[in-house]
């Protein structure tokens, strides 16, 4: 007998795992696909680390996960910087000062405030009011250039529908940065495990034994035997059988390519921000591992690129993240409530607490989660 059945060997049950064998507690992992890491599994070929399901970059400010996973592994000093590209012109990402002299010209944060202060009233004054969707919202925070070239396209491409049919509270703010710097993300600590996710997601799960290839649902009866609780990792309005109605989630599909060049596209990770282009990035993957300099691997003159597509999501699809809006968080409310009502079953990460999870929120919830639960 199993103390704990973890459903799902992603970065939650992972770490759940790790915490729960360092307690003394025999678990057992299961998963349905045929390897481990969820989405942030990485494959190595042609001597480069492929992120097969998009570009992972763990980024944090919490310095007791980084700690933590540094315990598992040496990561790089990867910075993500993206770039966006507009029929034929490029713009650096995130929107900083580089972004609005390849605008505008501009060479100052002064030119470029009054440039953004000077099409932001411009459409304030044709909006006349309140924004009635996320088009309106965009343009009130932003101006017509950064919403036309940058945001209009990627978004709808995203979301699956026009930007006039979103609402307006899905674009809060635009982290617009006056200062020359193309590092997207403000956190203190960032890289890639060397050797890929997979290793690191190895070492966590350790001697505990796992299932792969394994479905919950077609097992569920004698799986569920076997344990005391259960760590649930997947979907959890699938769990409670579609009681309450169907979360909405959006998904996505990959097309990976072995091309004939040392290098396709000078950076990791290029953003296509026109509608007419129907993936939102391409993602070179050797530029995760080597920077700096022209990439050089043991089989040079190589390289892997990935295009990422954006897809509806229907029921025996992957979801990639949950859609969450009013109605659809509403409807969580029911499940989580619940969940919470159901003995012996606790339920974690992006699709069991229906949120999307950056990485280091992932595992800081799970460490959290699993000190709470092994009390018991």
């Amino acid at each position: 007998m199993y103390d704990y059945l973890i459903v799902g060997a992603g970065l939650y049950g992972a770490v759940f795992a790790h915490e729960a064998a360092k307690a003394g507690k025999k678990c057992l992992v299961i998963d349905k696909r045929e390897h481990i890491a969820g989405n942030i599994y990485t494959e190595e070929k042609l001597g480069i680390q492929v992120h097969r399901y998009g570009a992972h970059i763990f980024h944090t400010d919490n310095k007791e996960v980084w700690d933590y996973v540094n315990s598992f592994a040496e990561f790089n000093r990867y910075t993500n910087s993206p770039v966006a590209r507009y029929k034929d012109e490029m713009y650096n990402l995130p929107f900083n000062m580089n972004t609005f002299h390849e605008l505008w010209g501009v060479r100052t944060p002064e030119e470029a405030k009054a440039e953004i202060a000077r099409q932001t009233a411009e459409a304030a004054e044709k909006i006349g009011g309140e924004p009635k969707n996320l088009e309106e919202q965009a343009l009130l925070l932003g101006g017509k250039d950064v919403y036309e070239k940058l945001i209009k396209g990627y978004t709808e491409k995203q979301w699956g529908r026009r930007a006039t049919e979103l609402p307006a509270f899905i674009i809060r703010r635009l982290p617009f940065r006056f200062i020359f710097d193309n590092n997207y993300f403000n956190d203190r600590y960032q890289g890639i495990p060397i050797g890929g996710y997979t290793g690191l997601v190895e070492k966590l799960l350790g001697d505990t034994e796992v299932r792969l290839g394994t479905d919950f649902y077609k097992e569920r009866e004698k799986l569920t035997a076997e344990a005391k609780e259960i760590v649930f990792t997947g979907l959890i309005d699938e769990f409670f059988d579609y009681r309450f109605g169907t979360l909405e989630y959006r998904s996505l599909r990959f097309e990976t390519e072995e091309l004939d060049t040392d290098d396709f596209q000078g950076n990791a990770v290029i953003n296509y921000t026109e509608y007419e282009i129907p993936y939102t990035r391409i993602i070179e993957h050797k530029h995760f591992e080597e920077f700096g300099s022209a990439p050089k691997r043991a089989q040079d003159g190589k390289t892997i690129i990935t295009r990422e597509y954006p897809a509806t999501w229907e029921k025996g699809d992957e979801p990639y993240y949950p859609v969450n809006n009013e109605e659809n968080n509403a409807l969580y409310e029911k499940y989580r409530a619940l969940a919470e009502e159901t003995e012996g079953v606790y339920f974690g990460g992006r699709l069991g607490k229906y949120k999307y999870y950056d990485m280091d929120d992932v595992i800081a919830d799970a460490l959290s989660d699993a000190k709470k639960i092994l009390k018991n």
